[in-house]
């Protein structure tokens, strides 16, 4: 996209500042967003924590304002560990961010800081802002769907759907098709209310901002989205997917890539790769490792496998080369000559390479985007959070994949990997992921409604700003 100047009162260059949570899953689409923004011809500064800085040497055009959090040690695997930890590195963060703030704004003149666009899990930088009178946009990067259900939770309670009853499990939530209560981002008992206060601080943090914006686009959650504009009664800006508007080098890397397995799959004919990779948080067990490696193995498909470092339950979360090496004894030689398995690759070249066919996938918001957009059908193994909504649309709505549910067993493994890849199920979704594809590729370019709501989406910048600071 070509550099577009956006200048601010008296000529100056206008600055929008950045705050994205540090997550691998969170960090990429700020910096996604940073990208598309830069090109508008905005200055960029972007406010982090320690915990899994980005590296300023990948981004030299851009500011970057460490914010002491207090906190140290790795970050945690567990997802009841995670929940804890953003709301704990929130609360943290909020002094030194205030001080980061001030001294921002006494070195650059207010009138060209067009407003703080920060992640929507970071409560208390949304309530430093306003005290500090900076408008705020808040950066949703899970789908609509998944913003729509967060809203409903007073709700979802009262209407007893939560806590999650075992026996209620498969049961429709009337109120948000196509959702069944397993598929809620909370299915389990609550756990000292943390899941429940992570969900009220987000929907705090939307309510204090100036705006909404969604990493997603409107043929693929048209509904979700008038759902959302009606509840919200606020701006919310469809801009994606983010990652087709902005350079593979706007995004964080916090395990190396891997990019010899792009040289190997320029071996193999079209679609005819299974890609396989859990995400950046998701664990699995030391036994759902076995069933999955040997169904692999017996479906005879080829396949390109991420196993980072952590990604088994209990295992070190070191970064070991050669750990992966290891996979399972004689796994590597009953599939050698048509599988490879790496710590991490660049996943967005990978599912746009014309051999991958498939994605087994945890069904992660950005994953699933970026197999959509790259017409790549899916199996969805969700684990946590937004992820069983997710694949509930995958499988129920837009068809382009299925869920791998229930004990995994090397029969069932091998069975939805030959579906997925070989079978005529297979064939249709893949046809439907084309689809989407198309879709995505019409929204984001120049005139469609991608591009339509970027433009009014600087517009809204410029006018917040406008109207804070006069």
């Amino acid at each position: 996209m070509a550099a577009q100047s956006n200048t601010g009162h008296g000529g100056r260059r206008w600055h929008v500042l950045l705050f994205p949570l540090p997550y691998q899953g969170h960090i990429n689409p700020m910096l996604h967003l940073a990208g598309l923004l830069h090109a508008r011809g905005f200055a960029i500064t972007v406010f982090h924590t320690h915990n899994n800085a980005p590296d300023p040497a990948r981004h030299p055009d851009y500011r970057f304002v460490p914010v002491p959090d207090g906190m140290s040690g790795p970050a945690p695997v567990a997802i009841l560990d995670v929940v804890a930890h953003i709301i704990a590195m929130g609360r943290a963060c909020e002094a030194a961010f205030r001080d980061c703030l001030a001294a921002f704004l006494e070195e650059y003149s207010r009138d060209a800081v067009a407003c703080l666009v920060a992640d929507t899990h970071l409560l208390p930088v949304f309530e430093v802002a306003t005290t500090l009178r900076v408008p705020t946009l808040s950066l949703r990067t899970g789908s609509a769907a998944c913003c729509s259900c967060f809203l409903a939770y007073p709700m979802l309670f009262e209407k007893d759907y939560l806590p999650v009853q075992e026996s209620q499990r498969d049961m429709p939530v009337i109120e948000l098709p196509p959702y069944r209560v397993r598929d809620l981002v909370a299915v389990a008992e609550d756990h000292g209310g943390l899941e429940r206060e992570l969900i009220a601080r987000a929907v705090a943090a939307m309510k204090l901002s100036s705006g909404v914006i969604l990493n997603t686009f409107d043929a693929l959650e048209r509904r979700e989205l008038e759902r959302l504009r009606r509840d919200l009664a606020m701006p919310v800006f469809d801009i994606g997917p983010l990652h087709k508007f902005s350079p593979a080098g706007d995004s964080s890397r916090l395990l190396r890539q891997d990019r010899t397995c792009l040289d190997w799959l320029d071996a193999w004919p079209p679609e005819s790769v299974l890609y396989v990779s859990f995400g950046s948080l998701a664990c699995v067990s030391a036994r759902d490792l076995a069933e999955t490696a040997w169904g692999i193995a017996g479906s005879g498909v080829p396949f390109l496998w991420v196993v980072r470092p952590g990604l088994v339950r209990g295992s070190s979360a070191d970064p070991d080369p050669d750990d992966h090496h290891h996979l399972l004894e004689g796994f590597e030689a009953a599939t050698r000559g048509r599988g490879m398995v790496v710590a991490w690759a660049p996943q967005e070249e990978v599912l746009r390479h014309r051999s991958v066919g498939g994605f087994w996938t945890h069904a992660g918001w950005n994953s699933t985007a970026e197999s959509v957009c790259e017409g790549v059908p899916m199996l969805c193994r969700p684990c946590f959070g937004d992820q069983m909504g997710n694949a509930r649309y995958v499988e129920h709505l837009w068809r382009v994949g299925f869920e791998v549910g229930g004990g995994l067993e090397k029969g069932s493994v091998e069975a939805a990997v030959r579906r997925l890849m070989t079978d005529r199920d297979g064939a249709e979704m893949r046809a439907r992921a084309g689809e989407l594809k198309k879709a995505a590729a019409e929204y984001t370019r120049k005139g469609g409604s991608s591009c339509l709501a970027i433009d009014k989406l600087v517009a809204h910048m410029i006018s917040l700003s406008d109207h804070y600071f006069v």
